[in-house]
């Protein structure tokens, strides 16, 4: 591997793993602002419990996201310094008020909730939660926008002295088309990470602890529920939001949906490839189930329209860009993309079957309890928990991979945006270093989950005291009957 590929690796590597935090702490973000609102509304206790245990668990995500999320930046800096330098007055403002939403919106407001317990007035602490589920989504928004520039590059101009991209609209920046169809088909994405970890907490406190859930039942259950429902209609979500991106995509990145379905000739009335296999020597599949029209229809929405082939869109593109391979590795993103859709589509399947199995106030089927199938079914929720997880990862790789070999679309290719000077010997040592960062971090957040799902929604949390309590955060009421207790958010830390 050249100097070009392991930063490419490099980037891979800190840019998944990252991304694995990000959409949880989207998601989270939200569920926790849903439940704590229901709570306030309803005052049932089962659902403060799930409040607290979410709250904790977007804590531990988003503290993990910082830290990995700053790793990413520092190996942006080392290896791909010669793209920054061209990029860098368009990536500088959305990364700045990116940085300033995250730290400054997020981190403060979060902490504010989380110590708020009984020291904030009711609506000023539900307030807290809020702001950091929007200010959540605007640090996607806009964060997205500078990827979006990256596939399609618009709102710029090139600085004819210095060779570099300068903004001239910062709201062209925001409103790429492409920016309006990714964002939704991420944030869709990203909540069925959320809810598939709530179903998974639930599935696993269900399974492991049937004879002590007691009077834990009724969180344990609204946690599976929700978790379940929130999967299935976010997949639905997904599913739409991934429809209309594959349309843009098609307009402005041709060669990324031809790669996706393997298609080598521009073709009217396009199949939608199940299965695709080209042997050694073969320059295109010679074993392939498809599906007719079907690929016309996602890509223009109509059965019978043109989509252009990687053999035409390579020609096309070396009479406009010059001589070199436009092409992407097809077998990548064949596979990828099918993996994205295959594993996102299955996770929501098997919520739906939750909520079926589940409903009318049912739990989980007796045969699961058995000693013989428990150990094994105890790893259901942990596959659960991981597959809209994948789903995302898998969707992001596919998103960087297809769109090579440029950085920034029809303007700066990859090969050109590594550092000048970098060595293959200090790319690998610093990614070295970084994947142990981050088996660190791995090691500190799995334990924190683990303790956290193991003690379930019944654990000992913080929260309003009661009544009276809340009389006197709201100003009103017996001061005395309500002293708000300065160690709950203590032992709520404690818990960790």
């Amino acid at each position: 591997m050249d100097v070009t590929d392991l930063a490419r690796l490099q980037f891979a590597v800190t840019t998944v793993y990252h991304y694995l935090f990000v959409p949880l702490s989207m998601s989270l973000s939200l569920l926790t602002a849903g439940f704590h609102t229901a709570w306030l509304r309803t005052r049932h206790e089962h659902l403060k419990q799930v409040t607290v245990l979410c709250g904790q668990l977007l804590l531990i995500t988003f503290a993990v996201g910082v830290v990995t999320g700053l790793v990413q930046e520092f190996q942006f800096g080392l290896s791909w310094s010669s793209f920054a330098r061209f990029y860098g007055d368009v990536f500088g403002p959305t990364l700045a008020i990116e940085g300033m939403l995250a730290f400054f919106l997020e981190a403060t407001f979060l902490g504010l909730w989380f110590f708020g317990w009984d020291r904030l007035p009711r609506g000023v602490h539900l307030a807290t939660i809020w702001i950091v589920a929007i200010g959540t989504q605007l640090s996607a928004f806009i964060i997205l926008s500078a990827n979006s520039f990256m596939q399609n590059p618009i709102g710029y101009s090139i600085d004819a002295e210095t060779g570099r991209a300068e903004l001239n609209d910062f709201s062209t920046l925001l409103f790429n088309k492409l920016n309006l169809a990714a964002y939704p088909h991420a944030a869709t994405g990203a909540l069925m990470t959320g809810g598939a970890l709530l179903l998974a907490v639930s599935v696993w406190n269900q399974l492991r602890r049937p004879s002590s859930i007691g009077s834990d039942r009724a969180a344990v259950r609204v946690m599976g529920r929700v978790g379940a429902w929130v999967m299935v209609v976010a997949g639905a979500g997904t599913a739409i939001t991934g429809d209309r991106l594959g349309v843009v995509i098609t307009e402005v990145q041709p060669m990324k949906m031809a790669a996706a379905e393997a298609l080598y000739s521009t073709t009217t009335g396009a199949p939608f490839s199940l299965f695709s296999y080209a042997g050694p020597g073969e320059a295109e599949p010679s074993i392939k189930i498809d599906i007719p029209g079907l690929l016309s229809f996602l890509a223009t929405h109509n059965f019978h329209g043109t989509v252009q082939g990687i053999n035409d869109l390579q020609a096309q593109y070396v009479q406009q860009y010059g001589d070199g391979n436009y092409v992407p590795w097809v077998p990548v993103a064949f596979w990828s993309f099918r993996l994205m859709i295959g594993v996102g589509m299955t996770a929501a399947a098997l919520a739906a079957l939750y909520l079926l199995v589940t409903r009318k106030d049912r739990d989980l089927p007796a045969f699961l309890h058995t000693p013989r199938l428990r150990p094994v079914a105890v790893l259901v929720p942990v596959v659960i928990g991981l597959m809209p997880l994948a789903a995302n990862a898998i969707g992001w790789i596919f998103t960087e991979t297809a769109r090579q070999p440029w950085l920034a679309f029809g303007l700066f290719k990859t090969g050109d945006g590594v550092s000048s000077g970098l060595t293959a010997a200090e790319v690998v040592i610093s990614l070295v270093g970084f994947t142990l960062v981050y088996g660190v971090l791995a090691v500190v957040w799995v334990r924190l989950l683990c303790r956290l799902v193991r003690s379930g929604p019944g654990a000992e949390h913080a929260g309003h005291g009661g009544d009276h309590g809340d009389d006197h955060a709201d100003g009103h009421g017996d001061p005395h009957a309500s002293s708000p207790d300065p160690g709950a958010a203590d032992r709520l830390a404690l818990t960790y």
